[in-house]
């Protein structure tokens, strides 16, 4: 039986459509999960026109809803247990999730909320970490208000960190402070002390001027490039005394960064905060409200499927 799904259409607004696909057969170390919740990122936006992802096939990589087949070898969760995971083709009514990309929800998490997690607080989590995060250090994060942002702001805290919050605006900057950020800057005017770490997720200018600010030894975390702006760097920007900008992905086994954070996210240790909520059959709707940086923190699609 088809299941509907959110597939890659390049003649529709968003390049983006609703339509029927194969029933997924789940295959060796997978369950069969029914979807709930969806979570829409800057970069599903992307996959969606640049062809990363094939025309007619299933967008989306954030997914939380029920085990409705458990895996055949016997590893992973049962059958009836609340899950959050990060998979590919994850914007379907029932999707094959490999059980090392999934974490158990939490009793007291909504599934609203587990979905926010997989992308935007994995990224926070694993570029902080790959930084060199710890207690003292200055972090700056920049596109504080996104998803990936307001994830990092709350860790770098909670990890004893000097935090930055940079934001483009300010109407952007409401509940950073609350968040933990010692500082909220609208760009990076009045920044002037070195910082230990960057986490990026803005690129373009702004990219060579949280360069130009970086000690020695330290680390700035490419994770995004919403600007969709070129970064220019002036002759011998890059020489000196060393320190690195190193390109970010998620990659490997998620399953405990992925348990962490929804531990977390469940003891209100690490507050969600959705921008936009609302059917799946409205998706032009979050992706313009997220493409026009309306949305603060993230834009969650409700499914209606077997997982509801």
């Amino acid at each position: 039986m088809p299941v509907r799904a959110l597939v890659v259409d390049p003649s529709a607004p968003t390049a983006v459509r609703l339509a029927e696909v194969p029933d997924p057969v789940a295959g060796p170390g997978q369950v069969l999960v029914g979807v709930s919740h969806v979570s829409l990122n800057y970069g599903d936006l992307n996959d969606a026109r640049s062809g990363r992802v094939p025309v007619g096939a299933v967008l989306g990589s954030d997914a939380a809803g029920v085990v409705v087949q458990a895996a055949g070898d016997g590893t992973g969760p049962a059958v009836g247990t609340r899950v959050v995971a990060l998979t590919s083709g994850a914007f379907a009514e029932r999707v094959a999730i490999n059980v090392h990309a999934l974490a158990e929800t939490p009793k007291g998490l909504e599934p609203a909320h587990a979905v926010a997690l997989p992308v935007a607080g994995l990224a926070a989590l694993r570029s902080l970490r790959a930084a060199g995060l710890g207690p003292g250090k200055r972090v700056l994060i920049t596109g504080a208000s996104g998803g990936v942002g307001r994830f990092a702001v709350q860790l770098a805290a909670r990890a004893g960190a000097h935090v930055i919050a940079s934001v483009g605006s300010a109407i952007r900057a409401a509940g950073l402070a609350e968040a933990g950020a010692d500082e909220v800057l609208i760009g990076l005017e009045g920044l002037r002390r070195p910082v230990d770490v960057v986490i990026d997720s803005v690129g373009g200018p702004q990219l060579v001027v949280a360069w130009n600010l970086l000690a020695p030894g330290g680390s700035v975390q490419s994770v995004g490039w919403t600007s969709g702006e070129p970064a220019v760097f002036p002759p011998y920007t890059t020489v000196g005394p060393a320190k690195s900008l190193t390109s970010f992905v998620i990659e490997g086994e998620v399953g405990a960064d992925l348990a962490v954070l929804a531990d977390l996210a469940a003891e209100g240790a690490v507050a969600v905060e959705i921008g936009w909520q609302g059917s799946w059959e409205r998706f032009d709707e979050a992706a313009e409200a997220l493409r026009g940086r309306r949305v603060a923190g993230k834009a969650v699609l409700e499914v209606a499927g077997e997982g509801r």
